[in-house]
């Protein structure tokens, strides 16, 4: 297999929030497909508003279900940057990306996730649909445990698509999308070896078999550390499996995914404020037996196929499976509680993409596409001491049933304007059955939920993309909220978010790039789970409104020099709030950050030698409703990384995390008080990389 690589040096950064059509990597299209020539991806990337960040390699120019059709914030990350990063969880990961926020909470299994568009990563409003090689991957209640899942060294590049004008996506897609994209095909054989601070050790090996039409990947990777808090010790085992086969002359393909991990981790529990202070790497005496213990699995089915010489199609099939199980104990008056979590989820996806000929205009290009998820859902917990039950608060068992399907179009009039009508509409179904009270309850009846999109893009002169799109995304409740529970006998409507972005961005030249972008969203009833309730219900925030502007500059004055900055300006109030929280109105919205920012500098001032220093940061945060309890979590952390090539297959590299050895803290309030989880103090990794 012949592949074609494109390199675009671009931003990095959490900024970006674009404003609508960043036409979605034409020129990248999805990993998985079949080779696109160099014309091909030329063609495709003349005329988009996406950042791309790093290497990525073009495997196909298949279009159904891509995001090749999209005009909107659309920013890939490429594998040669993510298999070079040290992180304890794939979330972190994301740190280089533009607009993502990052929420490190630091707690064993649940040790952070990643958000953006103005929305926090508390757990109480999850509105990012996470993919794993375009397969849905998120929990019922829109978390990201699944990301266990996944390794740096294996991925081939990681895609965000922000806003509201995406059709692809409906449940959890309240901001957008992130996919992270594993390597297929290829022949290759590679390991990472990496050791450090905290009594770090980390092993990773991939290999890429192809032959014959037949391709073969898989991955194992293991990762222990003692943690930087004390009780803090946590395992980590992930291993994949992909298989693909491409019949007769190519037009056909199918496949099969597999994967399995498994977590197991202390938690050092939160900390007061004057011992976050006085001894961050303490633990309390009532957290000594907090833990968890996590498993994850994942099998998928694919089929692409060429209909014709202007059609395609594609189709999955999948399973996951999720099983948790967690003590944890937040404060001194409170009980340790256990919290199991199991569910299985059956899905299916499919669409069929056209390209129409003699239409009369320049382009035209007719999409639709649907997707099933069937959820099997029990969550319970109990009172405990020392993880000894001693009473259960919930024993739930609940289905969960959404069907969407989406049409759309991509109307080109002339060779420098492209629009993009779109319509979803989504349907839930289900039940809820309390095994404690022996009672059963109908899901909500949501209704048809109508999502209208639009986008466009027009290219006056070469290097200039001027761009813009509407369209409306959903909220639903998550646990026990999707369910007509006493007191609640009528049915809820689904939360609306309207939203829209315009924007610029210039390239000129390989040299720069630049990208601006103003971008807003809305929603009509906006709820958030309760945390820490027994029936896992949830508060009405109100109608919100979130906005923000995304500037982001690449440079790259030589070819031994690359720069970047990226910033992110963003607000989220609540308009309209709960009748029962009429002060909260015009207030923040809790844990999100007033701006954003990353930056970096590569060097490579011999082919052999490469020098990096990169960091993010963000701004403090109100940690509830009524903005009266202080703000927390500022911070700017530095990364430096010098890596030599010792043979052509062997390469050394030490990177040093928080390099100026900030103090920093996740904080959230209790009802009484801020509880803090200090971040990770300076840290030094040494790993060797072999390429075989």
């Amino acid at each position: 297999m012949s592949l074609f690589r494109t390199r675009i040096l671009a931003g990095v950064s959490p900024a970006v929030l674009s404003l609508s059509v960043l036409s979605a990597m034409p020129a990248i299209a999805a990993a998985e497909d079949p080779p696109a020539a160099p014309a091909q991806v030329a063609a495709l990337a003349a005329d988009d508003a996406t950042f791309t960040i790093g290497e990525v390699v073009v495997t196909g120019t298949r279009m159904a279900r891509s995001s090749a059709t999209l005009y909107s914030s659309v920013d890939r990350l490429g594998g040669d940057l993510l298999e070079r990063q040290v992180v304890d969880s794939a979330w972190e990961l994301m740190g280089r990306m533009p607009g993502v926020l990052l929420t490190d909470f630091n707690q064993g299994t649940t040790s952070g996730k990643f958000s953006f568009r103005g929305f926090n990563g508390e757990g109480e409003i999850n509105a990012v649909k996470l993919l794993i090689d375009g397969i849905p991957s998120n929990s019922n209640d829109g978390n990201m445990p699944f990301l266990d899942m996944v390794f740096p060294l294996e991925l081939a590049a990681v895609e965000t698509v922000r806003g509201t004008a995406d059709p692809r996506w409906g449940l959890h897609a309240i901001a957008g999308s992130a996919d992270m994209q594993t390597r297929t095909g290829g022949n290759y054989q590679q390991a990472r070896l990496t050791a450090g601070s905290f009594a770090t050790f980390e092993g990773q090996a991939v290999a890429g078999i192809e032959e014959g039409g037949f391709s073969q990947n898989y991955m194992a990777a293991y990762r222990q550390s003692d943690g930087y808090r004390d009780h803090g010790d946590a395992d980590r085992l992930s291993a994949a499996g992909k298989w693909f086969y491409t019949l007769g002359d190519g037009g056909t393909r199918v496949g099969a995914i597999l994967r399995y991990a498994r977590n197991n981790a202390e938690e050092a529990g939160y900390l007061t404020r004057v011992d976050a202070e006085e001894r961050p790497s303490a633990t309390n005496a009532y957290n000594a037996t907090d833990r968890g213990r996590r498993r994850l699995a994942q099998g998928s089915l694919h089929l692409d196929t060429d209909l014709g010489d202007h059609a395609d199609a594609m189709a999955r099939a999948y399973v996951n499976r999720f099983k948790d199980r967690r003590w944890v104990q937040f404060s001194p008056g409170t009980s340790q509680q256990e919290r199991v979590t199991d569910e299985w989820q059956y899905g299916g996806i499919a669409a069929v993409h056209y390209h129409v000929q003699d239409s009369g205009l320049h382009a035209l290009m007719l999409e639709a596409g649907g997707d099933v998820q069937i959820q099997d859902n029990k969550s319970l917990r109990y009172l405990t001491r020392a993880r000894q039950r001693t009473s259960q608060t919930r024993d739930q068992s609940f289905d969960l049933d959404v069907y969407g399907g989406y049409v759309q179009a991509v109307i080109e009039p002339t060779d420098f304007l492209k629009i993009v009508p779109a319509y979803r509409v989504d349907a839930v179904g289900g039940d809820h059955h309390d095994r404690l009270s022996g009672r059963g309850y109908d899901v909500n009846d949501y209704g048809t939920i109508d999502q209208p999109k639009i986008s466009a893009a027009l290219t006056p002169v070469d290097g200039v993309v001027v761009y813009g799109n509407w369209g409306r995304s959903f909220q639903i409740g998550v646990g026990s909220g999707a369910y007509k529970i006493p007191p609640r006998t009528t049915d809820l409507a689904a939360s609306v978010n309207e939203g829209w972005e315009t924007g610029v961005k210039l390239s000129p030249g390989r040299w720069l790039e630049t990208r601006l972008a103003y971008w807003e969203q809305t929603a009509s009833g906006e709820v958030k789970r309760k945390l820490n309730d027994p029936l896992g219900d949830f508060d009405n925030l109100g109608k919100t409104r979130r906005q923000g502007i995304d500037a982001q500059v690449n440079v790259r004055p030589l070819d031994w020099l690359e720069l970047w900055l990226a910033v992110a300006w963003q607000k989220g109030e609540i308009r309209e709030p709960d009748p029962a929280s009429p002060a909260t109105r015009g207030n923040r919205i809790d844990h999100v950050p007033s701006w954003l920012g990353s930056g970096g500098i590569d060097v490579q001032p011999t082919p052999d030698l490469r020098l990096s220093l990169w960091g993010n940061g963000q701004s403090s945060y109100y940690l509830e409703s009524s903005n009266s309890k202080g703000k927390f979590g500022d911070y700017v952390l530095l990364t430096a990384e010098i890596a030599y090539q010792v043979t052509e297959t062997v390469e050394a590299s030490v990177q040093v995390k928080n390099l100026t050895n900030t103090d920093y803290a996740y904080v959230w309030w209790d009802g009484i008080q801020s509880l803090h989880s200090p971040g990770d103090k300076r840290a030094v990794y040494g790993t060797v990389t072999l390429r075989f």
